[in-house]
């Protein structure tokens, strides 16, 4: 059974080979490590709301769908995929009207691959932002009120 789990490990060696070599060193000495696609929405998510000029993200129909089908509730506006050494992540938000939304998306994206990968030590291949629409003032500072009361 050891040599079993000594073939696993150097056959995970060589298919890393070329990878980050502390990750390689890591996965020889104390095996491996995954990290939930919940977490990472969840961290995803909450960077992309200390975002400027973001006003929410933005849930829809499919998210309702996916939780019922699979009973799994997925982060509002955040979809990602989790590999072992890789993360994609889309997000879906609504902007603050005014701001200047390719920038804010910039700064969006920004945010999030650092968050991610800065708590995880994924790799953050891409950050999608899909722009779901705007609000105003009146709406944005509503919003706020309704997610304190929800706190």
């Amino acid at each position: 059974m050891l040599s079993i789990i000594k073939g696993i490990k150097l056959l995970l060696l060589w298919l890393l080979k070329g990878e980050d070599k502390s990750m390689t060193e890591e996965l020889a000495q104390s095996g491996v490590i995954r990290i939930s696609d919940d977490v990472v929405s969840t961290i995803a998510g909450l960077a992309a709301l200390e975002t400027p000029g973001i006003s929410a993200m933005s849930g829809g129909i499919s998210e309702g769908w996916a939780k019922r089908l699979t009973g799994k509730n997925a982060q509002k506006g955040v979809i990602v995929e989790v590999g072992q050494l890789e993360a994609a992540i889309d997000l879906r938000v609504i902007v603050v009207y005014g701001s200047m939304i390719h920038q804010v998306c910039r700064d969006l994206q920004q945010n999030v691959r650092e968050a991610v990968e800065n708590m995880t030590g994924l790799h953050v291949v891409e950050v999608n932002v899909k722009v779901e629409g705007v609000t105003f003032q009146e709406e944005e500072q509503q919003l706020k009120e309704e997610a304190q009361k929800l706190k």
